[in-house]
């Protein structure tokens, strides 16, 4: 009897021994299976582009196959949210986006950064500060001091487009007013910056606050002048174009952002295991080509410097929100 009950206890210790480690064990093995992965965004968009090309990376660090899902609608809140609320073994990730910063200001969703473990920050798309070029030369507005001067002596009437309401290049706009002091005027464009960008090129608006990409073939057509970059770096498109703080204005950093996370409670030593291999799949040649041909700019960030850049987000977007409308600004406090 004394045997029997030893043998049991000791079969109870190992139980128990097993199932503390079994975190680890699990861990120092992940992956052992193909990964899921979801993208908030349709099919063919920026956002599906840069995460297809990044998971293609991704694969040949990690030895195993992750399909993308494309879980649309609801402005991505439905997506964002089925990030967050997968099953935190590992096998599903996402990439979240700008987007997830307007949602709460909005009442479209209570989720914030704080409902994921952030990975890594993949890609940002600097807004840029682009102007008709005939209305450029005809109010002697050749850099970014000059149209500030400009919009300080005309309160109200420089018209500026983005893209839909509510948008990044939309909110964009409220954040160089803030920034720089000055009223303009926000128009929104529905379908997207390529409306806005040809409205300005053909003289309907002054300008726009989109991206640099999407303002590129008129600014080479020579219908759109650049005047500058909202990033903390000059765009390698566009090198001769300076970055606002270069013209004095320090804090003017606007853009759209694009990230991997995965739910809270993932397995420490998945996440690490993740981070290692993004941190290896960001500099893969065949990626970096390709965001280079797409006109998308990598700028990689670790977890916990994604996540203190997701926390400031936080702060940052509600008050430019408020500056277009689209809040009171008491809620942006």
């Amino acid at each position: 009897m004394k045997t029997c009950k030893k043998i049991i206890a000791v079969a109870l210790v190992l139980m128990l021994a097993m199932a503390v480690m079994a975190p680890s064990a699990f861990a120092a093995d992940y992956p052992t299976k193909g990964i899921y992965a979801i993208n908030p965004w349709g099919a063919g968009g920026g956002t599906d582009n840069c995460l297809r090309a990044f998971c293609a990376a991704l694969e040949k660090q990690l030895g195993q196959t992750i399909t993308v899902d494309n879980l649309t609608g609801a402005s991505g809140v439905i997506g964002h949210e089925a990030i967050a609320d997968a099953d935190p073994d590992g096998y599903t990730i996402g990439m979240i986006t700008w987007e997830l910063s307007s949602y709460v200001p909005q009442d479209m969703s209570e989720y914030t950064y704080e409902n994921y473990i952030p990975i890594c920050r993949v890609n940002t798309d600097a807004a840029a500060i682009t102007v008709n070029t005939k209305w450029a030369a005809d109010n002697n507005v050749t850099d970014l001091d000059s149209f500030v001067a400009y919009c300080k002596d005309h309160p109200g009437e420089v018209t500026m487009g983005g893209s839909s309401s509510g948008s990044v290049w939309h909110v964009g706009g409220g954040y160089l007013m803030n920034e720089a002091g000055i009223d303009i005027k926000m128009i929104t464009y529905q379908d997207g910056a390529a409306s806005a960008a040809k409205a300005a090129a053909q003289g309907e608006i002054t300008g726009v606050t989109i991206s640099a990409a999407e303002a590129r073939s008129f600014v080479e057509s020579g219908d759109l002048t650049m005047l500058a970059i909202m990033s903390a770096e000059r765009n390698p498109v566009f090198p001769d174009v300076p970055t606002c703080e270069e013209q004095g204005y320090d804090n003017c950093i606007w853009g759209t952002w694009r990230g991997i996370a995965v739910p809270l409670g993932v397995d420490d030593d998945v996440v690490a295991a993740l981070e290692t291999a993004c941190a290896a799949a960001i500099e893969d040649p065949d990626f970096v080509e390709f965001m280079a041909n797409a006109g998308q700019t990598i700028s990689y960030l670790n977890g916990e410097d994604f996540a203190a850049f997701l926390a400031q987000e936080e702060e940052n977007v509600p008050v430019a929100m408020a500056s277009v409308g689209l809040i009171e600004e008491e809620e942006a406090a």
